[in-house]
């Protein structure tokens, strides 16, 4: 679907206007592609007195080939993004250091820059001052955000203490959020925690080896989703309905995959499911619970068959999966389950009360899993998705629509690949320490938290 407005927005005519009449003005986005460098321009890396995350990342950034400037340097520069350590801030006088690295460079950074932000987790701080001052860190984030425009993003990533396998996780969210893979994301909070996690070998495929089940594989997200797995080098078992097995067919076949067609609300589809995984592939390293459907009614008018159906496709079905794979060992010690979500399960939305309770149930689903799974090495996180430019969002009405896409950060609607890569990088065996989590893409919306 093309959103004319963003293109009229990029000629001359359109910047004009733009710039007269104060409307929103889409940026064009850096968007991933194979052998891109992370950032267009170097890294300014600045620290709190006395943080513990600097010396590592300066390691990460070189090794993955960032150049990183001279914070020191007198002469005017222009940044691809500015990270700081904050885990240094002990108290809320020390958030004085956030404004005195920031403030100077708030000009600085190029177009579809960085800004990432480091933290400690409020929980792991030792004193209610601490665990203050670490929380504060989120308004600064989502501020930013929403003032440095141009496609800028910025996040905040909150590092346990806890060593095992942190700093490979922390690479692999470092590489995801400074590339165009994250060009959609921006104001999460991203917790990164103990855990195992292997660096590849190719950072380019770094999905080599793995079998990834991608549920609602046929059209729009899932179709990307097949898309972008497969090309970071996954054997993708794609699944869908068999009312859409033609279009199922030809995602696996464009990316040399393995098509599935199965009602996920059949009695005995997980059981169905699990063997046909068991005797082609052995196991299933990701599950990518995507599939998902409307049947939107305001509560009052809402037939209850309407309900049943939304709360089984999009929540039920996975709670069956995901028990049947786990109890027959299918995910293997550093296996990945991803779920999608929405925004609409954060904030709600009027019309949709089955969708957004079911999207709320996915939430629910990766808070109460991650904690149950850590110890079989298994992470669990979910993608909350806003305004994604698809035939679903194509039918929904001109102003409707427009709002849809004008009220985030971005001013623009997201792209399908923008949650495909979103949910890649949380699959990647690297960020194996990187659960619990539900990163919104959706451009920082304005709904919701």
């Amino acid at each position: 679907m093309t959103d004319r407005y963003a293109s009229f927005v990029q000629s001359a005519a359109g910047r004009a206007l733009v710039k007269r009449l104060g409307l929103p003005d889409p940026p064009r986005l850096r968007r991933h592609q194979p052998g891109d460098p992370l950032l267009p321009g170097p890294a300014l890396l600045g620290a709190a007195t006395g943080g513990r995350l600097a010396e590592p990342v300066a390691k990460i950034l070189t090794a993955a080939g960032v150049e990183l400037a001279d914070q020191a340097a007198t002469t005017p520069q222009r940044y691809g993004a500015l990270l700081f350590d904050a885990t240094g801030i002990t108290d809320s006088t020390d958030l004085r250091q956030l404004y005195d690295f920031f403030h100077p460079q708030a000009r600085s950074v190029l177009p579809s820059g960085r800004v990432i932000v480091l933290g400690t987790p409020p929980s792991e701080c030792p004193t209610p001052r601490e665990a203050t001052a670490q929380r504060a860190l989120e308004g600064l984030v989502r501020s930013i955000g929403k003032e440095f425009g141009r496609g800028t993003t910025a996040q905040l990533v909150y590092v346990t203490r806890a060593d095992t396998g942190t700093l490979t996780s922390l690479e692999s969210t470092l590489r995801f959020l400074l590339s165009g893979r994250s060009a959609y994301v921006s104001g999460q909070a991203i917790r990164v925690g103990a855990g195992a996690a292997s660096a590849p070998a190719d950072w380019d495929r770094p999905l080599d080896g793995q079998v990834v089940l991608v549920t609602g594989a046929a059209r729009g997200i899932g179709a990307a989703l097949a898309r972008v797995l497969a090309r970071d080098g996954a054997q993708v078992v794609a699944l869908d309905i068999p009312a859409a097995g033609d279009a199922l067919a030809a995602v696996a076949n464009d990316i040399g995959g393995t098509a599935v067609q199965l009602d996920l609300t059949a009695p005995d589809a997980p059981t169905r499911l699990a063997d046909h995984l068991a005797g082609r592939q052995g196991r299933v390293d990701v599950v990518v619970h995507n599939a998902g459907i409307t049947r939107d009614k305001t509560l009052g008018r809402m037939d209850a068959d309407r309900w049943d159906q939304v709360i089984d496709v999009n929540l039920s079905s996975q709670e069956r999966i995901n028990d049947v794979l786990l109890e027959r060992g299918l995910i293997p010690a550093g296996g990945r389950i991803v779920a999608v979500s929405s925004i609409a399960g954060i904030a709600g939305n009027r019309g949709q009360t089955n969708y957004a309770t079911s999207k709320a149930g996915v939430i629910g689903l990766v808070d109460s899993l991650a904690p149950a799974l850590r110890e079989r090495e298994i992470s669990v996180n979910a993608v909350a998705p806003g305004f994604i430019e698809t035939r679903l969002t194509a039918r929904i009405p001109l102003v409707v629509r427009e709002a849809g896409r004008r009220m985030n950060s971005l001013a623009q609607g997201g792209l399908p690949v923008d949650v495909a890569e979103t949910i890649g990088w949380l699959a990647w065996p690297a960020s194996g320490a990187v659960s619990g989590n539900v990163v919104r893409v959706c451009g920082q919306s304005l709904l919701g938290a």
